[in-house]
């Protein structure tokens, strides 16, 4: 993996997440990360085929196919943060995506979002000095 390869994918990690999640470990320290870091952001994410948006969509589908609402919150807030998503979309992702993957798994999504949609709407109304 080339130096720029990876740096890509530092830049595009920080980017999709809104310098909201800790620096990734220095090349070198954790191959996971590095490879992740190259292939995952520095490939995929660093693509303009899809939008982040468009990607950020299909792996909160993916993620609440799975019931991993620690994820799919860590998803909506940098989909909210980053303006891609709002939140009546956000609500209306977690009733489509029901559906598909079933209440019981669909429950803990909802649950997750009414957790953090006011946290964030705090944060943006500090942010505007409300």
């Amino acid at each position: 993996m080339t130096d720029s390869k990876r740096q890509r994918g530092v830049d595009k990690f920080k980017e999709v997440y809104c310098n909201a999640l800790p620096e990734p470990p220095a090349e070198g320290q954790d191959r996971f990360f590095d490879f992740m870091l190259g292939s995952l952001f520095g490939d995929l994410w660093d693509n303009d085929t899809l939008s982040i948006r468009d990607r950020r969509l299909l792996l909160l589908g993916a993620i609440a196919a799975q019931g991993e609402d620690m994820t799919f919150t860590i998803q909506a807030q940098s989909a909210y943060k980053r303006g891609e998503l709002d939140e009546a979309q956000l609500e209306e992702a977690v009733l489509f995506l029901t559906q598909y993957i079933g209440y019981p798994r669909a429950s803990k999504m909802r649950m997750a979002l009414l957790g953090l949609l006011p946290k964030l709407k705090k944060e943006a109304g500090e942010a505007d000095g409300g």
